[in-house]
């Protein structure tokens, strides 16, 4: 209905007006690769996560500036890579696994909270006349290198015999308004990232490991109904800067490798 004689019409609010044209959430069909040509290191390279969205924004009367974009957190997070009967090495984030927080911020580490500041935010700057149009995206994937040989041990001898990674993270689409900190979560997805790799280190480099399941990751998940964005995901530190590696030996005590950034 119009408005009624006299009585002013309320302007929408910039929650009411924004509009998801399109969103899209997929991790590449691409099994994770493996590269051995290096005497030191194993590196793997996993399928891309991907997630884009396009956005209609109305002409916003007042004088006030919103971001829209992408942050993620990370949820969980199992990493290990096993060195036969001698133990293994562990990344992990001390506060998320003993359950201090419910997630860690995956931020590219300067743009907090944001996943990135390139193709992951645009930023509407009212008033505007016109209708806002644009599309954020972002991707991610791991790509990291295992040592063949025990971490703390200076013999390069090729003992790894696994892999195993298993990681979660959040993903939310998100307006926030540069003035007031006034936070809009517009859309939220779940996604997880799972790994399986056998070695065997007797074996000539180049022919040492085999991907197991998942040869295929599961899809992620666009969510029906949003979920809010814990403090930790908003701030430092990053999952980057607070990630510790480990040995934890089958017998004797842990040993810190790699302290935390922060």
């Amino acid at each position: 209905m119009g408005c009624i004689q006299s009585i002013r019409c309320k302007p929408k609010s910039f929650r009411d007006s924004i509009v998801i044209l399109e969103l899209n959430a997929t991790i590449d069909s691409n099994p994770t690769s493996i590269d051995e040509t290096s005497g030191v290191v194993l590196r793997y390279r996993t399928p891309h996560f991907r997630a884009n969205a396009r956005i209609l924004v109305p002409p916003v009367a007042a004088k006030e500036t919103w971001t829209i974009g992408w942050i993620q957190a990370c949820n969980h997070m199992e990493f290990f890579n096993t060195y036969g009967d001698k133990g293994m090495s562990s990344w992990e984030l001390p506060d998320l696994r003993d359950s201090k927080i419910q997630a860690i911020s995956d931020s590219d580490g300067v743009n907090y909270p944001w996943y990135g500041n390139t193709t992951e935010t645009c930023t509407v700057i009212g008033p505007t006349k016109k209708d806002s149009k644009f599309v954020v995206s972002m991707n991610d994937n791991f790509y990291p290198s295992v040592t063949w040989g025990v971490p703390v041990s200076d013999s390069n001898v090729p003992q790894l015999s696994s892999i195993f990674r298993d990681q979660s993270f959040t993903t939310w689409l998100v307006a926030i308004n540069q003035a007031t900190s006034e936070t809009l979560v517009l859309q939220t997805i779940r996604w997880r990232m799972r790994l399986d790799i056998k070695v065997d280190p007797e074996k000539p480099l180049g022919q040492r490991a085999v991907l197991k399941e998942p040869v295929a990751q599961v899809q992620p998940q666009i969510l029906g109904k949003n979920e809010p964005i814990p403090p930790n995901a908003m701030v430092k530190p990053n999952a980057n800067d607070a990630q510790v590696l480990m040995w934890r030996p089958k017998t004797g005590d842990p040993v810190v490798v790699i302290p935390p950034k922060y």
